[in-house]
């Protein structure tokens, strides 16, 4: 990770990347409590982590071999939060791109948009 990479990471878990990542850790433990809830809560952990240091990794990857269950999993999400969690992405992405200070936060937002949209089927890689 670069020094823009960590003084992003430490900005980002001051002005409220901590208290999302703490809302997505608490989601994922809340629906790993049942059995039908797990897969979805493991897809809310991958969010909490890239939450929490979203500065350092690129783009979310696309698995090439998703197949149906991953499409299935993504439709069920869609109606149970994911569209509101990728509002509020957008919302805060919005806010944040108000300033010039605030673009790259908001930048962030909105991958983390992304994957809270369709989370099944895609990978989190770090920067090489």
């Amino acid at each position: 990770m670069t020094v823009m990479n960590v003084l992003g990471n430490i900005v980002w878990i001051v002005f409220g990347g901590f208290a999302i990542a703490v809302e997505y850790f608490a989601a994922g433990i809340v629906m790993c409590l049942t059995i039908i809830g797990i897969p979805f809560g493991l897809q809310v952990f991958k969010l909490g982590a890239l939450s929490l240091l979203p500065f350092g990794h690129r783009s979310v990857v696309v698995e090439e071999n998703r197949g149906c269950f991953a499409f299935l999993m993504n439709v069920v999400w869609f109606f149970i939060g994911g569209v509101w969690i990728a509002l509020t992405h957008l919302g805060l992405g919005l806010l944040f791109c108000v300033t010039i200070v605030g673009i790259p936060f908001g930048l962030q937002h909105f991958k983390l948009m992304t994957v809270a949209f369709s989370p099944f089927g895609r990978e989190i890689v770090a920067l090489d």
